[in-house]
């Protein structure tokens, strides 16, 4: 028989939809020809593929070979498809079984010697096999990220000669298992090593505990950057669910997937040279930008005003609907983008705005339009706005263990119950409730009413401010241990919207 089929996967975002690699043996001049959307690197594969059967004891069929990737309209990338395709050929010449693998899947990249090397986006492809009802082989170098995904017989082999063997019954190659050495270790950056800023880390642990976002303005060297480091440490382990999709959008990025991080929260903290594409992706190929990467994570803009506004613009969306859309001529990607914003600034220019100890050489002006490069739409999807003050220099000379200094474990510990009381309750952290839930979980009693009344008439705020001072003051009960929200936490979260008064 002279017809071979043999399935892979292709990439599309997160997505990894079926590709079925058909091969085709006629009559005629020797030639190979892949049709299909084929890119650069897969019309490439043809002489790979050539090196790698030649070099592992098989023969190269003498005769015109057509392969063709279906879907036809479906864009084909990367070195994925080698083994397929070399698999495909071998079968239709009868070098190897030609029934059998409907339910066999295979990726990987052929070098000439026939060795297979890892590719991207085998996290996706794996979990797309699964829920197939398939199995799939893949590069051994790619079997710690493939054996992650838990239901689906993985196939790790090292050359193409050891799929054949596989595939002709001589040795079955072994299936992966997820290693003890996968899981996530101990945060390192622990909140103990933060010196004083009370109110800063109480603020940091409202903003875990109800997934808000926070911005923190103070001068240089006052532990902005560093609280903020801190907050993957006293967020709530992440879920299976939560450690898959932060896994796979790693898994089709350019930087690729670490098995030794699986289980971390991401925190991803862009220059302020950053451009647009950088921060929601982009490309021909669409490839996730930081806030995808720091999906169920944080992402920490330091330097604020320092970007440019377009790029923050780009913002606001993700902060709303948590994804990120991103539309080409010729395809089109979707990739989820639900994370935590943390941003820092300087109060002015200088940095030294209020600082009790340096004088501010900025004028009026200056602070006007350094803090008019964030715009109001933006700054209204920030829930929460600090101020970091200076820590007093006694308190840094102190050596001896302060007492008041709490670490991350214990932060976390309170983090997860207040977490767990609102999935309980309404399935999602604080941050993503809807209006109709606001008005459900968050009102508050009679007191905390008035007080929010008066302060939507004094402070002028908008109705998205108005419902993100209800999600803090729901976080700051929940932190409690309370059921109702009273008058002191609707205080408490009213107290945590200052800046945008100021603009």
């Amino acid at each position: 028989m002279s017809l071979s089929l043999i399935h892979s996967r292709a990439r599309n975002g997160i997505s990894a939809p079926l590709v079925a690699v058909e091969v085709h043996l006629s009559n005629g001049l020797p030639s190979l020809s892949i049709v299909g959307l084929p890119e650069k690197a897969v019309q490439e594969s043809k002489d790979r593929v050539r090196g790698a059967i030649l070099n592992s004891g098989f023969e190269f069929p003498p005769r015109r070979i057509t392969i063709n990737l279906a879907p036809a309209d479906l864009p084909k990338e990367g070195g994925c498809f080698d083994l397929p395709i070399a698999l495909g050929i071998l079968a239709a010449s009868g070098q190897i079984p030609n029934r059998g693998h409907e339910r066999l899947e295979c990726m990987g990249e052929l070098a000439l010697s026939g060795e297979l090397r890892p590719v991207k986006g085998i996290l996706p492809a794996a979990l797309a096999a699964r829920d197939a009802g398939h199995s799939l082989v893949a590069p051994l170098a790619n079997r710690e990220e493939a054996a992650h995904v838990s239901g689906l017989d993985v196939y790790a082999a090292g050359r193409l000669l050891d799929v054949c063997a596989h595939l002709r019954g001589e040795k079955v190659l072994d299936t992966c298992s997820r290693s003890a050495g996968s899981k996530p270790g101990a945060p390192v950056a622990d909140l103990v090593e933060v010196r004083g800023q009370p109110h800063a880390k109480r603020a940091l642990e409202i903003c875990a505990a109800g997934g808000h976002s926070l911005l923190m303005l103070g001068p240089p060297g006052t532990g902005k950057s560093m609280l903020a480091r801190r907050l993957p440490g006293i967020l709530p382990p992440m879920t299976e669910k939560e450690a898959i999709e932060s896994a796979s959008i790693l898994s089709v990025s350019s930087g690729g997937f670490d098995p030794a991080a699986w289980g971390r929260r991401p925190f991803r903290s862009p220059h302020h040279s950053a451009s647009g594409p950088a921060l929601v992706g982009g490309g021909s190929n669409p490839r996730p930008g930081e806030i995808s990467l720091a999906h169920n994570g944080v992402l920490f803009l330091d330097e604020l005003p320092e970007f440019d506004r377009r790029v923050l613009e780009v913002l606001r969306e993700p902060l709303e609907n948590g994804c990120i859309t991103i539309s080409r001529a010729a395809r089109q990607a979707e990739f989820p983008a639900r994370f935590q914003l943390v941003a820092a600034m300087n109060p002015c220019p200088c940095g030294y705005l209020g600082d009790s100890t340096r004088q501010c050489r900025c004028t009026g002006e200056q602070i006007r339009q350094y803090r008019g490069r964030i715009s109001g739409p933006l700054l209204d999807r920030v829930d929460m706005q600090i101020e970091v003050p200076k820590v007093p220099a006694d308190l840094l000379l102190d050596r001896s263990p302060a007492a008041s200094e709490e670490p991350s474990s214990t932060v976390r510990a309170r983090v997860s119950e207040a977490r767990r009381r609102q999935l309980e309750r309404a399935g999602t952290a604080n941050s993503g409730l809807t209006p109709t839930q606001i008005e459900r979980f968050c009102w508050p009693d009679e007191p905390g009413m008035r007080l929010l009344q008066g302060a939507m008439d004094k402070l002028g705020l908008s109705a998205r401010a108005y419902h993100r001072v209800l999600k803090v003051a729901r976080t700051v009960a929940d932190l409690a241990g309370e059921n109702q929200v009273r008058g002191a936490h609707v205080a408490e979260a009213i107290g945590y919207r200052r800046f945008d008064r100021e603009r």
